[in-house]
This record gives structure tokens, sequence and C-alpha cells, in this order.
């Protein structure tokens, strides 16, 4: 099966590490993360896999190889300008069936293959990996009316939403609604299959979920590998 990994982007939230290293480069453990979303894949049975490069791209191609070493048949496919998170995807030749999108820098424990078999059982052309996530308000929040009389007062509330993980099924059908050799970002694509009336389906995921993208959240990302290795690589 297809997987098509996002490894492109110049990383600036992680800077100055990203500055020398693209960011699915960066070290989890013994190895790059990267290296982590490859061997996860390649398990679930997505083993033919494109790397989307840009940024950096030489340090990439030189540490994956031909992607034998994970367990996958790697290719690439390198952009001339940055084409956002979804415009790569125009430039990759023969993605004629279901095929895995993904950034190239998640640490999760995610089973695609139970997500696989969702997206077949609703029949959609495109399903999103979404995650819970808390955000806990350190201030009195006030709702307030049209003539600016409170209407309620929360003191430090927590609210909940669903977030994408940046981890998306999608069929070939998708690539209509995807402009070439522009830029355009995987938010976009979803509201432009909404706006197209196209149904849009999600996958909740209880699991694991880290995007590395801060230094904060790379920190954690080094503590919990190191505690929970087994449930990243079996």
């Amino acid at each position: 099966m297809r997987a098509v990994i996002l490894a492109g982007g110049k990383g600036t939230r992680l800077a100055p590490y990203t500055t020398i290293l693209p960011k699915p480069l960066m070290p989890i453990g013994e190895m790059p993360i990267l290296e982590i979303v490859l061997r996860q894949v390649a398990r679930h049975g997505f083993t033919d896999v494109t790397l989307a490069v840009g940024y950096l791209a030489e340090l990439l191609m030189a540490y994956c190889g031909n992607g034998s070493k994970f367990g996958v048949q790697l290719d690439y496919s390198r952009e001339e300008m940055p084409l956002g998170t979804a415009g790569p995807l125009s430039l990759i030749k023969n993605l004629d069936s279901t095929f895995l999108v993904m950034n190239g820098d998640l640490l999760n424990n995610l089973d695609y293959t139970e997500m696989l078999a969702h997206h077949r059982k609703r029949k959609a052309i495109v399903t999103v990996a979404a995650y819970q996530r808390k955000v806990k308000i350190d201030l009195g929040v006030m709702h307030i009316n049209d003539e600016n009389w409170v209407t309620d007062y929360i003191e430090k509330p927590t609210y909940h939403f669903s977030v994408s993980t940046g981890i998306y099924l999608f069929e070939p059908e998708i690539l209509q609604y995807i402009p070439e050799n522009q830029h355009f970002d995987l938010p976009e694509l979803i509201l432009t299959l909404l706006k197209n009336k196209q149904p849009v389906n999600v996958y909740p995921f209880g699991g694991y979920w880290l995007d590395i993208g801060r230094p904060d959240d790379y920190e954690v990302a080094l503590r919990e590998f190191a505690l929970r290795r087994e449930q990243f690589i079996p």
C-alpha cells in the first residue's frame, strides 16, 4: 500500500536545531523521528512510500536511501518551491488507490491497520485521524452579549477540542481538488472537499500522539519514548 510522508518543511518553531537538521531527522532515542514513522507504517503494510522533501532534502535522502533498512520501498518527490502540505501531492505519480498521508515528525502509537479498516467500512473519500486536546485557560472567561452585558462567567475553564493529528487516508478522487504547482495546505483541501459536498470522515484516536514541532514538545517526546519505547516500536 502507498504512503506519502511530508518532510519538506523548515521546522521554524524548532529552531535553532532545524537550521542545520531537517525536523524529521531530529533524534528520538537513538534514531530520528522519521525512522520511527517509517518502521511503524511498514509494520502495517504501507511499504511503498514516497517522501515529499524540500528543505535540506539531501540530508533526508542520504539518511533514508531506498528505505530497505526500514522495511519499505522508498522514493522521493522534491518540490522546487514550498507547496504547503497538500500541494506536494500534485507532483506524485501513480496515486491510484487508497493512500496514507502524514507528517514525518509525529510520535504516536496509532493502529494504521485499524484506521484503514474504519476508512473502508465508511466508504470514505477521506478519513482524518482526530485526537482530543484539552486546553486550559488560566483566566476568568466572560460571555458577553451584543449589548455588553455579561451573561456568564467561567473561572479558569478547560475546553476540549477534536484536533487533526496530521494523519489522513485518501482516495485518488481527492487529487482533482488540489491545484498543480501551487501552495496548498491540507486544511484548505479539507475545506474544499466540504465546500464541494464531499463527506469528511473522522477516525477517533485515543492513544498517544505528539507533534514534536516545538522545543517543549520535543523534550516531552524524548522522555516518553524512553519510557514507552515498545508502544512505538514493538
